[in-house]
């Protein structure tokens, strides 16, 4: 059976090493008085949460799965989920970073990030219940009438209600110009909507006394395409004037998904019968006010991704410290046994270190963009705000496709490491991986997320976002070059830095006569992008052991074994995993003609 332990130190490392988290949180009058020791005191009690409370089901939520009541169109979760979630609710974790002024308890964004990636290392499935919530929530709140926000805002921030996002139809995914979802308005001014969708997360279950849909439709005079959705609240049960739970709307489950992983989570098909919802902002203004809950809900899906990874290196690690096999090819380590560790060997330590670099470069950069959020929201110059916001829409989707993406490699490495037994239920790594597969696919294929970072939030620009960031990084560079310790991790940044500037002109130019140019390139651009970003991030992770064990050293003490772990983390990931970004870039130059000339091999 697989086990796992909060990363604690990594966080801790992360939000006060690395971000000095309580400084700049002093900034923002909201959180200014959040120190150090309230933010580890959280985390600490979050990770027993997530390790005693929700880790104890995911082996057996994943073989029981959920069940569909065609009968009353009621499901059922896995066994323990339900009391799972009234403790999750009882222990005030729903409200941890919600709105003081709907019951929550308006901690920073960031602390509820290293929270849910904790729940997602211990049980994906169960999370995604309570995680779309948030998304649901912040859509209200940013967009929501007076009415709608009293009705249901206090009720997301308790848990007492979770929240669902419907968008994908069985004709289209994302497309979503062409739903056909009608939403009929009526003299009270609710409309009643009728129509079909599929593959909604939590879409039905019985953890919560109400299920918050936001359903996206078309009214009857729309305009074609994407300008003419709207966005409509359409809660499980109706709600009564007093705020209690009414009658049941009609809006049901008709059918559950058997999926390859993720069985834990009800993946519902919903049907609308003149459901009664009310509209959410402006007609036919829908998928902007939609698009606060998907990227919210990009933004979780890469931190489920970082969970998977932390959890399978934790198991993968543990047992190749544990099973002997062969002798290391320099000689005999383990003379009192039949052979030694597979640890020994450089390619298992390769696959255990590849997780782990990207578990730990992973974490940095999500509860990076947390804290940008958090600026966004609070920071009171208005243009630290907008430089957040500017940034965050940047990374949100090399946050989704690159994390899952270095996730599927990482719990499959993972999964190996075990041999034969990776393969075999009982050690838990073939739901790792399994689980995984899915977060490269929803809330936005993670080409659709290479082709808005390159298409809308590169070109569409002239990488005047991009060099925003690119400025980080000049920073760190001119900092450190005198620095001969630092030499090895700020060379190859700078050097990716420039070629990264090259390689985007020349795309551009290319894309200028040839739009095929940016379909071509966008999956290879976003990986190089991605390294940029993560090796950004462990360059500083980098100076920062540097100088721990540099005072370490002047005070003859002790070098603390984390910091050297955290250097040696950051020298694999520069020498083993940044350079792929050559083979990516030759790839992007090679351009679309051998793509697309291709009518015969695929005729």
């Amino acid at each position: 059976m697989p086990s796992y332990t909060p990363p604690l130190r990594d966080l801790q490392f992360v939000l006060h090493d690395l971000l000095d988290l309580e400084n700049e949180l002093k900034a923002m009058p909201k959180h200014a008085e959040t120190d150090a020791d309230t933010i580890n005191a959280v985390l600490e009690e979050g990770g027993k949460f997530a390790a005693e409370v929700v880790f104890p089901l995911n082996v057996s939520g994943d073989e029981e799965g959920c069940k569909l009541n065609r009968d009353t169109h009621e499901v059922t979760a896995p066994a323990g989920f339900k009391d799972a979630y009234a403790k999750y609710v009882e222990g005030g974790w729903a409200a941890l970073s919600a709105e003081e002024e709907y019951g929550g308890q308006g901690l920073p964004l960031v602390v509820n990030q290293c929270f849910f990636e904790m729940l997602n290392s211990a049980n994906q499935a169960w999370t995604m219940y309570p995680g779309l919530s948030h998304g649901a929530h912040a859509c209200l709140s940013a967009h929501g009438s007076p009415a709608q926000k009293s009705t249901y805002l206090p009720k997301l921030t308790s848990g007492e209600w979770t929240g669902t996002m419907c968008l994908t139809e069985p004709h289209c995914g994302t497309d979503l110009g062409m739903l056909r979802t009608k939403a009929e308005p009526q003299a009270d001014g609710t409309y009643r909507l009728t129509g079909q969708k599929i593959f909604i997360s939590a879409g039905e279950h019985d953890l919560a006394g109400n299920i918050v849909h936001l359903v996206l439709a078309r009214l009857p005079d729309a305009p074609v395409g994407s300008k003419g959705i709207s966005l409509f609240v359409v809660p499980k049960y109706k709600v009564n004037a007093d705020g209690s739970v009414g009658e049941r709307n009609g809006i049901y489950c008709g059918g559950l998904e058997h999926k390859m992983g993720i069985h834990g989570n009800a993946t519902a098909q919903i049907v609308l019968e003149g459901a009664v919802g009310t509209m959410v902002g402006q007609p036919n203004k829908g998928l902007a006010a939609m698009f606060v809950m998907m990227n919210a809900a990009r933004l979780g899906v890469g931190n489920q991704s970082l969970g998977l990874t932390e959890v399978a290196y934790q198991n993968a690690l543990a047992y190749a410290k544990d099973r002997v096999q062969m002798r290391s090819l320099t000689g005999v380590k383990a003379p009192g046994k039949p052979a030694d560790p597979i640890i020994v060997h450089p390619d298992v330590r390769r696959m255990l270190m590849t997780a782990k670099a990207y578990a730990e470069g992973g974490r940095a950069l999500a509860c990076y963009c947390a804290l940008l959020l958090d600026k966004e929201i609070n920071h009171p110059d208005e243009a630290v705000r907008a430089e957040a916001a500017e940034l965050v829409a940047l990374l949100t989707p090399i946050v989704k496709a690159f994390t899952t993406d270095n996730a599927w490699q990482a719990t499959t490495e993972c999964q190996q490491v075990f041999g034969g037994h990776g393969y075999i239920k009982e050690w838990g790594m073939e739901q790792f991986v399994r689980d995984a597969r899915i977060n490269m696919i929803y809330e936005g294929t993670n080409t659709i997320q290479s082709l808005d970072l390159l298409g809308r939030k590169v070109l569409g620009n002239q990488g005047a976002s991009l060099k925003k960031f690119g400025q980080l990084v000049e920073q760190l560079v001119k900092a450190e070059m005198a620095n001969e310790a630092m030499g090895e991790f700020i060379k190859p940044l700078a050097d990716l830095g420039g070629k990264l500037t090259q390689l985007t002109g020349e795309v551009g130019m290319k894309a200028m006569s040839n739009a095929d140019e940016v379909g071509a390139a966008a999956v290879d651009y976003l990986r190089v992008v991605g390294h940029l970003v993560m090796g950004y991030f462990w360059a500083r992770s980098a100076q920062v052991a540097l100088a721990k064990l540099a005072e370490a050293e002047e005070a003859a003490q002790r070098p603390d074994p984390f910091y050297q772990a955290k250097l040696q983390t950051a020298r694999f990931y520069f020498t083993r995993l940044m350079p792929e970004t050559s083979s990516l870039m030759r790839r992007i130059r090679a351009g679309s003609e051998v793509l697309m000339d291709t009518d015969a091999a695929l005729a």
